[in-house]
């Protein structure tokens, strides 16, 4: 019978699984899925279950009214230590529980594609889950391995995400190459500084390759998040005035449209006190219409659909001079031309934020950019124009390469069974 191993890059947006069968040394199949759970809104058998995931949970949100609970950039909150967990129709969920629906739903697949129930894989980390804080870190590890172990998996080993992608591009080069390899996905930028060596793929021992590695906490989701405060907000009342007393005016608080730009930080609105202070705000600001918008969001659960709506324009902006932001639910209405300029000047802080790291990176770990021979991008949100040109003007002197934006990293991990030799 033939041995197999799986690569699983369990990403903030999307997972991959990558089938490596070790007899034949070779990959057989990649599958991939986006990292959402939906939970449905009306209760269902036991047997049946009341959840699904990936393009399902997408569909079924849809379907469903968008009246369920619908939870996405779950490896965000494997590092916080402030989620210990949620209650979704009267059940409790740890942060490894979510983990383990997306990874069960990935082995089940890949089972059936093998007809084998495979309990081995290389499961992909970040460098840091959280910026250098190691006791963050080691929790988000912890918790991403009693996740694989609930889903099915016995034998487990954890490879660097870059390095990852690094062993898939090892397979294309025809010659040795020191390469700088940037992983840039949803939740975080990620380096690896290494030696690649076509003679060497597969090779039991390949720690003296490995010449550095960093992170820093910033990904896509960082980009959407920006552009929702700067772009999104003003659609949902973040100027909205209010009578507090008899002719005292104020500003409704800011930080209540700091709570509708990332998806975790939406139960802030399931107080009571919040919910009261909401709807006092509506009514003292003379029932603005743009303060509805927020309510709106709020009782309807509209955060994904308008968060794809902020993905759709940064998208298209990749690769065109402008593109429209638009959204249309319920009467909210949002249409607006957004120019490349202007989405630039949005992520900027971010774009800054990533180039400052990698100059530390190159100057901590005494990188010379002159001796770098190739710099290898991947992950989604390396395919935003500005990043591009980031790395442009950083290497001008080294070609540019890149894979597969949303496999590579599961494809790579699965070469790493070298992994498992201490056994």
């Amino acid at each position: 019978m033939s041995k197999f191993l799986y690569g699983i890059d369990f990403g903030t947006t999307n997972s991959a699984l990558s089938i490596f069968d070790e007899d034949k040394k070779e990959i057989i199949s990649t599958i991939s899925i986006p990292s959402l759970i939906y939970f449905r809104h009306a209760l269902t058998s036991a047997d049946e279950g009341n959840c699904v995931v990936g393009e399902k949970a997408i569909e079924e949100y849809l379907n469903d009214g968008m009246e369920g609970r619908f939870i996405k950039s779950i490896k965000q909150i494997l590092s916080r230590t402030t989620f210990t967990e949620t209650r979704i129709q009267n059940k409790r969920y740890n942060a490894s529980d979510l983990v383990t629906l997306i990874l069960k739903d990935l082995k089940e697949t890949a089972d059936k594609i093998i007809g084998f129930n495979c309990t081995k894989a290389v499961i992909g980390r970040p460098v840091f889950f959280d910026n250098d804080d190691n006791q963050k870190d080691t929790l988000a590890q912890t918790r991403l391995k009693k996740a694989a172990e609930t889903a099915g998996f016995i034998n487990v080993r954890f490879q660097f995400e870059p390095i990852g992608a690094a062993f898939a591009y090892e397979k294309t080069i025809s010659k040795k190459e020191k390469v700088l390899v940037a992983d840039l996905g949803g939740g975080t930028t990620d380096f690896t500084y290494l030696i690649l060596d076509p003679e060497k793929v597969g090779a039991k021992d390949r720690k003296n390759d490995m010449i550095a590695s960093g992170g820093i906490y910033i990904g896509g989701d960082s980009l959407d998040s920006a552009f929702m405060w700067e772009k999104g907000t003003p659609y949902f009342g973040k100027n909205t005035q209010y009578e507090a007393t008899r002719g005292q005016i104020l500003n409704v608080p800011k930080s209540l449209f700091a709570n509708i730009c990332s998806w975790d930080k939406m139960n802030f609105f399931n107080g009571q006190k919040i919910q009261k202070d909401i709807e006092d705000y509506y009514y003292f600001s003379g029932y603005d219409k743009k303060f509805k918008n927020l309510i709106t969001l709020i009782e309807h659960n509209l955060g994904y659909s308008l968060f794809q709506s902020i993905e759709r324009t940064k998208i298209e902006l990749s690769d065109s001079q402008s593109s429209g932001f638009k959204y249309s639910n319920l009467g909210i209405e949002i249409n607006e031309m957004i120019t490349i300029n202007e989405y630039d000047a949005v992520i900027n802080k971010d774009i800054q934020r990533i180039s400052e790291y990698m100059d530390k990176f190159l100057h901590t770990h005494n990188i010379n950019p002159r001796e770098i021979d190739c710099l290898f991008m991947t992950g989604g949100t390396s395919m935003v124009k500005a990043i591009q040109t980031l790395f442009r003007n950083k290497f001008p002197h080294i070609p540019i390469n890149s894979g597969d934006n949303f496999k590579s990293v599961a494809i790579g991990l699965a070469y790493s069974g070298y992994l498992f030799e201490d056994d």
